[in-house]
């Protein structure tokens, strides 16, 4: 009953930091590289009034300068005709699509396709923010949370069982073990550590990690095991 009450808890305390996460700063770090993500949202109105200042917030200010030059040329550009203006809003886009992930740390790698599937965990913080309520978010990763440490666990407890019985038994619950401890880790290390972009730019850069075989999936880091 204890463990049971302290994975509840552990799932319970990971969604709701990881939940903040999302709508500080997941969010963008999501969808802000689609063409029907915020950051191009904000493009295309800022373009529509002539207007830069409601896109400067989401470029560092020492990216301010390049974004207002780019602005004021893709205005001069996009009055020249159609497809001017086509090629000239484009190169706004990713212009300021890759000041804001370089202001955040992150590379940027292109603008994707809109109604790219980004995930239901994106999708239901966007209607959070929309309807003004946070349950259904709350409700999705805790499930989802719960589900990934009971598979893991369950998987872990039913080797421990056979791990004396052979060699390859003792392998299969180390790949086991090392599935359930890292995956409990990796939640814990995102529920309490950065998050959004930088993250993700410091994730591409990080020791090597090592694939366990085994049925749980993931990825395990060999500092701890």
């Amino acid at each position: 009953m204890k463990t049971k009450i302290a994975v509840l808890r552990m799932a319970a305390v990971s969604a709701s930091v990881i939940l903040g996460s999302l709508l500080l700063a997941g969010i963008a770090a999501g969808h802000c590289d689609t063409l029907d993500g915020p950051v191009v949202i904000a493009a295309k109105g800022a373009l529509e009034k002539s207007d830069v200042t409601p896109v400067l917030k989401w470029v560092k200010k020492e990216n301010e300068a390049e974004t207002r030059g780019a602005f004021e040329k893709t205005l001069l550009v996009r009055a020249k005709g159609p497809e001017a203006k086509e090629l000239a809003d484009m190169y706004f886009f990713e212009t300021l699509v890759r000041l804001h992930r370089a202001g955040e740390g992150a590379p940027y790698t292109g603008l994707k396709p809109a109604g790219s599937d980004l995930g239901p965990a994106v999708a239901e913080a966007d209607k959070a923010l929309e309807k003004g309520d946070v349950d259904a978010l709350v409700k999705l990763l805790t499930r989802a949370v719960v589900a990934g440490i009971r598979q893991r666990f369950a998987q872990a407890v039913e080797a421990k069982k056979h791990a004396e019985e052979s060699v390859e038994a003792g392998r299969e619950f180390v790949a086991a073990y090392v599935e359930f401890v890292h995956y409990a880790e990796r939640l814990f290390q995102d529920a309490v550590g950065e998050s959004g972009h930088r993250a993700e730019a410091e994730g591409a850069t990080a020791e090597p990690v090592r694939h366990v075989e085994g049925e749980g999936k993931g990825t395990q880091t060999e500092h701890h095991h």
